[in-house]
Order: C-alpha cells, then structure tokens, then sequence
C-alpha cells in the first residue's frame, strides 16, 4: 500500500506512537508534492513522523519512474535539500544539477521544527555517507552487515565529519527476534529497532506482536 495513505491510518488511530516510511524511494517521486506529504502527515500527526528514505536498486523500476538511474544519489540529495528549502522558507525556490524549483509558496509547514529528521535508510559505508553528509540519522538493515562492525565505524565517521554522532541516531531495520542481539544492539547505541511483519490476518500478526512486547519489556524501554 502507499506508505503515506497507511501512515496517515496509523497516525489517525494512535497518539504516541511515531510513524515513519521505511523507505520511501524519493527520487520515484515528485519532489514539491513529496515536500507537501511530508508536511502534511506531520501536521496530521502533531509531530509523530520519520521520513526514512533510499536511492533503490531495481533499475528497470527507477528508470520506469523517469530517474537516470547512474545519478539517482544525486538527485536524492538535490531533492531532500530542496525540501528542505521548501519546508522551512516561506518563498523556496532550489536549483540543482538534476532538481529545479523554481521561485515558490506552500503550506503547510511540518510541525517538527526544521522539519521531520530525515533517516537514510542503505548498507555500511555507502548511506551512512549520506547519512553523515546531509540526513538526521541512518537506518541500516540487520541482515546486510554486522551491527558490531559497522556502528562504532559511524561513529568515527561522523566524528570525521565533524557532526556530533549524537545528533545521528542509528535505527536497525529488520531486526531479529532475539533478546540477547537487542541486547548488544542498545549497548551499541541503536535508538529503536523495526521488525518485518508477514502479510497475514491479525490472528498470525497479533502472536507476533505479543512477543514483540514482551521482548521490550525485557529490554526495559
């Protein structure tokens, strides 16, 4: 389904939980009308939204949707710092290489001040890059590297940077149903963990979710 118009459900029928896209293919995306659903379901939300986002990697898809598929990091980066234009000025206007906005107005704007933290989702060392370059946080993948290799090597690059790695939040996606690897990847500094869900009626799900519960209550947040 359409992350926005799910999101939008589940910001709609809860009051503490955050709602994120994980991920959301921008560069298959117009960029101001993204800038606008951003916005929106932040406001929607009183301020409950993570905009986690990817270049992809399926290039008759990406090439489908009108991106060069050797430049789509590119366009990424020019169309969140577009966004960002549009998100916090009341006249935005951004011209890139690949992404052009001309001279604009739009409401509204996001109720997170400057705007949602903006998670770079993608493996080690390619999207924590752009993580450090111009995100809020990464959000790597549990099963593509190893969390103990990779996350203290963040660390060190956004020390490099000169960002404070603080100020980058880590978020491991499929995360495994194991306490004891929860366990390390807290103590490694990971903020939250997502897990994969299957497709299936509430009666597969809901057991899952019970055990997810519990696994949180264990690690004690």
């Amino acid at each position: 389904m359409d992350p926005f118009v799910t999101l939008t459900a589940a910001a709609a029928a809860t009051k503490r939980l955050k709602v994120g896209t994980g991920v959301c293919l921008i560069i298959q995306r117009d960029t101001i009308q993204t800038a606008k659903l951003v916005a929106s379901i932040d406001q929607v939300s009183g301020g409950r939204f993570l905009f986690g986002i990817g270049g992809g990697w399926n290039r008759e898809e990406i090439e489908a949707h009108g991106t060069v598929f050797t430049s789509r990091m590119q366009k990424m980066r020019e169309q969140v710092a577009a966004m960002k234009e549009i998100w916090t000025k009341e006249t935005a206007d951004y011209n890139g290489q690949i992404v052009k906005v001309p001279s604009m107005q739009t409401w509204p704007k996001p109720a997170q001040k400057p705007h949602p933290p903006i998670l770079l989702g993608g493996a080690f060392p390619w999207a924590a890059r752009r993580a450090v370059r111009y995100g809020d946080g990464w959000y790597p993948n549990a099963t593509a590297g190893d969390p103990e290799q990779y996350m203290p090597a963040f660390r060190q690059m956004a020390v490099e940077a000169g960002r404070d790695p603080q100020s980058l939040p880590v978020t491991i996606g499929g995360a495994p149903e194991d306490l004891a690897r929860l366990e390390r990847f807290r103590d490694l500094g990971a903020v939250r963990v997502n897990v994969s869900l299957p497709a299936e009626p509430a009666n597969k799900i809901l057991p899952v979710l019970d055990r997810w519960a519990k696994l949180k209550r264990q690690l004690g947040n």
